[in-house]
């Protein structure tokens, strides 16, 4: 009993483990080009709730608009890329 124990709570820990650790890099493809940023940059300057809102980090689906407000405003408050071409590569 105490070994399925131990078993399962090493596999709880190693889960939360995944769930906490994001992919470095993120690739956001669209019309106009693909966006690639440095997802552990964002993260370490932005909270979760940023991009992802209120609850467990997942992945979110951006239309122009939304884009547009949430990354570019940010980028000219942060001085980040804000030109068409400096996020969005064919």
């Amino acid at each position: 009993m105490q070994k399925m124990f131990a078993l399962l709570s090493a596999i709880a820990l190693l889960s939360i483990a995944v769930i906490a650790t994001a992919n470095d890099t993120v690739v956001l493809e669209n019309k106009r080009g693909a966006v690639t940023f440095n997802h552990k940059a964002h993260s370490e300057s932005s909270s979760c709730d940023t991009c992802h809102g209120s609850g467990e980090p997942a992945k979110i689906e951006f239309d122009m608009k939304s884009a547009h407000a949430l990354c570019k405003t940010c980028h000219e408050q942060k001085s980040g890329p804000t030109k068409c071409n400096d996020c969005h590569h064919k």
